[in-house]
């Protein structure tokens, strides 16, 4: 399925951090939010994006004219420079259409503006482009299939801090709780879409509004229930998170890094009979590194 990552917006509460960057643009590690959010449906096997640019638009083009895979993965270089062979890579199967959607449009008109590349979709996905989310993403599908609704939407618990007050009308407290245990819950921007959702747009509308409305009036709207790791990077204050959590050296929301097989030279020591377990095998791998 493609992938619809809506990248226009300013960012206005990230704009302390950086001005002149579009949102999708700042940076978790050495990759911005954008990568990660790519690589998390790429790793699914849903690697044809488009792309709703707006607000400094080019940035993002132009970060993908001059991407440079080896500057991100391991590769050999030989003949003096002429020959490089990479040993990973990130994007060379992603397609990845860029399009101008407008400076000041919102979700709906966005999404509106890319029909034509849709027409032919019966079922795509979309994302807001800025959270994070270890999500199995073939259970979150299976369970919009089984629905059956013109749309549906993740649905988490709001990570704030805050707490919430119960009084009476004099004052008086009856309670407090933390935000998060609440029961409330909402909606972290991961979206699957039936091509019917163009039949409930309307010009100028944002997604999540009028159009949302006309589906629960029709019984078409669900939200996937999920409480594993989400994280959406709204303030300055979430990217701190975000960045220490990928300087603890397992960001949760990494889920290529925790899948497939073992590193080759795993499975060859182990084949050599010194019947060690993997921290053994690790171990003394490091042990060869380093003599």
């Amino acid at each position: 399925m493609k992938v619809v990552l809506f990248c226009g917006g300013l960012g206005l509460r990230l704009r302390d951090y950086a001005h002149q960057i579009p949102k999708p643009m700042v940076p978790i590690g050495y990759r911005p939010i954008l990568w990660h959010v790519m690589k998390y449906y790429a790793h699914f096997g849903h690697n044809e994006f488009i792309l709703c640019l707006g607000y400094r638009g080019e940035m993002i083009k132009q970060y993908f004219l001059e991407y440079d895979e080896c500057l991100s993965n391991d590769f050999t270089l030989a003949n003096g420079g002429k020959d490089i062979r990479l040993e990973n890579t990130d994007i060379h199967d992603w397609k990845i259409t860029f399009v101008d959607t407008g400076q000041k449009s919102n979700i709906g008109e966005r999404l509106s503006l890319i029909y034509k590349y849709l027409r032919d979709d019966e079922v795509f996905l979309a994302n807001y482009s800025d959270g994070l989310t270890d999500l199995d993403l073939g259970t979150y599908l299976k369970f919009a299939r089984h629905q059956d609704t013109v749309a549906t939407f993740l649905s988490v618990k709001p990570n704030l801090s805050y707490h919430l007050v119960e009084t009476s009308s004099s004052g008086s407290v009856s309670g407090i709780r933390e935000f998060k245990q609440s029961g409330i819950r909402i909606n972290a921007g991961f979206f699957v879409l039936k091509n019917d959702i163009f039949r409930y747009l309307r010009l100028g509308e944002e997604l999540v509004v009028e159009p949302f409305q006309r589906l629960i009036q029709a019984q078409q709207l669900a939200a996937y229930e999920y409480d594993g790791f989400f994280a959406a990077m709204d303030t300055f204050k979430d990217k701190q998170k975000l960045d220490e959590l990928y300087d603890g050296g397992k960001p949760p929301w990494e889920v290529w890094e925790r899948s497939g097989m073992a590193p080759q030279w795993i499975n060859d020591i182990a084949q050599d009979g010194l019947g060690a377990d993997t921290e053994q095998v690790i171990e003394r791998r490091g042990k060869l590194q380093r003599g």
